[in-house]
């Protein structure tokens, strides 16, 4: 009730991309059909827009010991692999990257493009990390699986051809989250989160329970009617309430104004989660915490998977990259 038209006022390019999901997916959105189902019609519907983009010098699947058993890690070298590292006695920086999908869906295939883009206009590793999904693992499973491959590579990471003392995160909506959330847990639970230099956060819910942009937006289009975040934040908590008083889960509950890393946080204008963005922004801007804040217009939750059709999708990829290489002086 009382909902903005979006789809009346979106990007002619964001209009052609939902026009080529109806065609490819459908109706991936609808939670009615139950998260099993939603995975197989999220990753079928994902396999066209992560076809093409960047080459790797390497790609290699590995895995990393957990808390909760072995995590599954992908791991992007965009111009040298791991042997020629090695050789040249180099090594790269590295964004561990958490996929979104609402906690309950993705996978490392379904977010592939993103960071193969992500690691050619870093020059950076990338190493996507395939955590635990709701409602099989419920919070903190995933945010302690985030933070537990970041631990591993500080102190593991010469084994990969990765500085384990210039690391980053990065993150779409769940995984912007879960990026922001694991350097907390570093930070309070870990022993620390300095090595951590930057965060890449798109579009993410970072725990307001209500707002304007929550009440305004939200639909078919990108399944997040109030009705529908609620279904995801129940397979995600055993008790919803805790995700409104845990730090790990209400982001906002921590203390955002020291030993922060740099962040580069980019929202959808048509995004029911945008106020969570601007949000977080404001925080940084009063605390003059290093960042960049960027709405990008016409669009709406999700609009970076759409590299190959979608003008602003790409230049979100290219300004968070410019925002990492300008923290981490490459």
């Amino acid at each position: 009730m009382n909902k903005i038209d979006v789809l009346s006022k979106i990007n002619e390019g964001m209009r052609a991309v939902l026009a080529k999901e109806d065609e490819l997916a459908g109706n991936a959105n609808d939670t009615s059909a139950g998260f099993e189902q939603m995975r197989l019609n999220y990753t079928a519907g994902r396999a066209y827009w992560v076809e093409g983009g960047p080459e790797m010098a390497e790609k290699v699947d590995c895995k990393v010991e957990g808390p909760h058993g072995d995590i599954p890690v992908r791991l992007y070298y965009p111009a040298k692999d791991r042997a020629s590292l090695a050789n040249d006695g180099e090594t790269l920086p590295a964004i561990v990257y958490a996929h979104g999908g609402g906690f309950v869906l993705g996978n490392l295939d379904t977010h592939d493009r993103i960071c193969r883009v992500l690691a050619s206009k870093t020059g950076a590793a990338v190493a996507a990390v395939d955590y635990r999904l709701s409602p099989e693992a419920k919070f903190p499973v995933a945010v302690q699986e985030v933070a537990c491959v970041a631990k591993h590579l500080h102190e593991q990471g010469e084994a990969y051809g990765i500085d384990g003392n210039r690391l980053s995160f990065a993150g779409d909506s769940g995984g912007a989250h879960l990026s922001l959330a694991a350097t907390m847990y570093l930070r309070e639970e870990l022993g620390g989160s300095d090595y951590v230099k930057c965060l890449l956060l798109f579009y993410g819910w970072y725990g307001l329970k209500d707002s304007a942009s929550q009440r305004l937006l939200g639909g078919p289009w990108d399944g997040l009617t109030e009705a529908e975040w609620q279904w995801y934040k129940e397979l995600y908590a055993e008790d919803t309430a805790e995700l409104e008083t845990s730090p790990y889960a209400n982001l906002f509950l921590n203390d955002l104004t020291r030993d922060m890393p740099s962040c580069y946080i980019a929202a959808a204008e048509y995004d029911p989660l945008k106020d969570d963005s601007t949000a977080l922004a404001t925080i940084l801007e009063e605390y003059g915490i290093p960042h960049r804040f960027e709405m990008f217009e016409g669009v709406i939750h999700a609009f970076l998977h759409y590299t190959k059709m979608l003008d602003e999708a790409n230049l979100a990829l290219e300004h968070g990259a410019e925002h990492f290489r300008q923290q981490m002086g490459c």
